[in-house]
């Protein structure tokens, strides 16, 4: 493995961290209403949990309503159940085989500590982020123990590693900001 090689997965591993916050902030509710805010919710299915997704066609009604249409006629008491006993506090309502799912407006306080999980979340990344650079430049320096690079090589490497974090946790941090200007905007 060469040094070029080691930035290039501390880079991948890195991108994928920030992949996984981003699907992690998406299922935070914000006022309105996303098709993802769902995906989580698990129903029974003939006797095997699987995603709400799986067993019906989740879309959007309007920016405040999301339609779950089920695929099969026995299915909609079941999801609806579901949706109800999940912690997203939502209530969703039949009417003939499509469930609406409205979303609840957001209460000052319920903003406040959605933010307070954005900035836990955020900082769990950035934690991940970090240990990736660790984990990066301990490879480097084994490299010039093994006396396969330089230790100029190795200095080399880690500045590029740490611009790579650098970047990597102010992406994290717009990110987070981003998801609490949504989240507090009424």
């Amino acid at each position: 493995m060469t040094i070029a090689d080691i930035k290039k997965t501390a880079e991948q591993k890195m991108a994928k961290s920030i992949e996984a916050f981003k699907g992690e902030l998406q299922k935070i509710r914000t006022g309105r209403a996303h098709p993802g805010i769902l995906d989580q919710v698990q129903v029974d299915y003939y006797g095997s949990m699987v995603p709400i997704s799986q067993v019906a066609n989740v879309s959007l009604l309007d920016a405040r309503t999301i339609s779950v249409q089920p695929w099969e006629k026995g299915m909609g008491p079941k999801i609806e159940k579901a949706i109800r006993e999940s912690d997203l506090g939502l209530n969703p309502s039949a009417q003939g085989d499509l469930l609406r799912v409205p979303m609840p407006p957001l209460t000052e306080e319920r903003r406040r500590e959605l933010t307070k999980v954005v900035r836990s979340s955020g900082e769990d990344c950035k934690v991940a982020v970090r240990n990736l650079r660790r984990d990066a430049n301990e490879q480097v320096k084994k490299m010039v123990k093994d006396k396969l690079a330089s230790e100029d090589d190795e200095r080399r490497a880690q500045e590029e590693v740490q611009k790579l974090t650098d970047r990597t946790v102010a992406e994290v941090d717009r990110l987070v900001q981003g998801k609490e200007a949504e989240i507090m905007a009424v």
